[in-house]
């Protein structure tokens, strides 16, 4: 939504033009006086307007122009005119003085089409709750069938998907769904600053001991969900166990992991007995290349947010834009689908949103595809080792080979084996 700073004496048009600015979904802040503005100004986000009167209590409007090129402030300014001549006019908006004029006399036919020529709202960000979006997949049937299952238990728990598939999320809803949800939830980054740490001579245990050791005293009785739990060092790794198998605290812990860490365990970059201690259960959270059929759903989702949340009428997607969005290999997952979403939303100016309007990065990462990348048989080959490995068990054997369940499905298919 975007502020709009009104400065004028008139309490009459200040309550008018407040009026028509709320109409039209703007953020009216009206004041009287010169140091009211100043103050005011200072706070506007990016993308506001100032509207004022050519003179106002203590002020005129090209005394404020020039505050604001002395604090280098540089919203545009829309001075109110009181029936001026073309000659006064061109001189109150020479260099760089008002950007546009509206006449007094005018206010309610002129106010709003002027404002609108010049207010630059920033790209909308929407921040994912914890709550899980509705989905229409088997799959995601599934994982909401695992959530309530796993959240039964007092089991730890891995959550295994690529960067953006929603792990967090799935994360916090075992944890509200289970006999813990009273007890706290402390969320900790593997690879963030809060675990960093040095040696302190004065315990003879390290920095990260005493942290790690705090957040379970903090979340005592409760949860403990460790984002991106292969991003944990060596170190790390060391500390956890030990409090994990000598302390026995009362926490659950609640991982998310990408894919590469059953790779980083068979090749011991990561410590089997603290990963065997962590994952008693597991959800397997499959990329959005491999569940196409949610695309859509999310889709209208994301776009009914935004609708509500800028209070705006609701736009929909066309065929075209809909069959990119299938055919894109979505390396980002839902967070990047979320994004393009938006910025389509924001930027199109008609009530369908086009395969045009449509932008895909161009510099994000490759998508992991290394199994359908290789020879047949020996792809085959592969398959049959971790059914074998697996004694049958498909979940499990998706997960040996580092690939989604629908995909494992889709391979047996495609090679006939049963």
């Amino acid at each position: 939504m975007n502020r709009v700073l009104i400065v004028d004496a008139s309490e009459s048009d200040r309550r008018l033009m407040s009026g028509l600015l709320v109409k039209h979904g703007y953020e009216p802040i009206a004041v009287e006086n010169m140091e009211a503005a100043k103050a005011e100004v200072a706070k506007l986000p990016p993308g506001a307007v100032v509207v004022t009167a050519m003179k106002f209590a203590h002020g005129t409007a090209q005394e404020l122009v020039n505050w604001q090129k002395r604090e280098e402030y540089k919203f545009p300014v829309i001075a109110i005119v009181e029936n001026l001549n073309p000659l006064e006019i061109a001189d109150v908006m020479k260099d760089g003085g008002a950007v546009d004029i509206i006449q007094r006399p005018a206010i309610d036919k002129q106010l709003v089409e002027t404002v609108s020529r010049y207010a630059r709202p920033e790209k909308m960000v929407l921040t994912l709750t914890d709550d899980l979006i509705p989905r229409q997949s088997e799959v995601f049937k599934g994982i909401d069938k695992s959530i309530r299952t796993i959240a039964a238990t007092n089991a730890n728990a891995i959550i295994f998907g690529e960067c953006g598939t929603g792990k967090e999320q799935i994360a916090k809803q075992i944890y509200l769904h289970s006999s813990r949800a009273q007890k706290p939830c402390t969320v900790i980054e593997a690879g963030g600053a809060a675990l960093v740490g040095q040696h302190d001579p004065t315990t003879l245990r390290s920095e990260i001991y005493n942290r790690m050791e705090g957040y379970f005293k903090k979340a005592d009785g409760g949860t403990i969900i460790i984002k991106n739990v292969q991003l944990l060092s060596f170190d790390k790794q060391s500390v956890l166990l030990h409090i994990l198998e000598n302390e026995h605290p009362d926490v659950r812990v609640i991982c998310t992991a990408e894919p590469e860490l059953l790779k980083m365990v068979s090749e011991k970059m990561f410590r089997p007995n603290l990963f065997y201690i962590l994952r008693q259960v597991d959800i397997s959270v499959p990329p959005l290349r491999e569940v196409t059929e949610d695309i859509e759903y999310l889709s209208d989702y994301f776009l009914t947010i935004y609708a509500h949340t800028t209070q705006q009428d609701r736009k929909r997607l066309d065929v075209s834009a809909t069959k990119a969005l299938k055919i894109h290999q979505w390396p980002g997952n839902v967070r990047e689908l979320k994004d393009v979403i938006l910025f389509a939303t924001f930027h199109s100016s008609e009530d369908v949103i086009t395969a045009s309007d449509l932008n895909f990065s161009q510099s994000e990462p490759e998508p992991d595809t290394s199994l359908r990348l290789q020879e047949p048989e020996r792809e085959k080959a592969k398959i049959i080792a971790a059914l074998r490995q697996a004694e049958g068990n498909k979940s499990q054997a998706a997960r040996l080979l580092g690939i989604g369940r629908s995909t494992l499905d889709y391979k047996l298919r495609q090679y006939g084996i049963k």
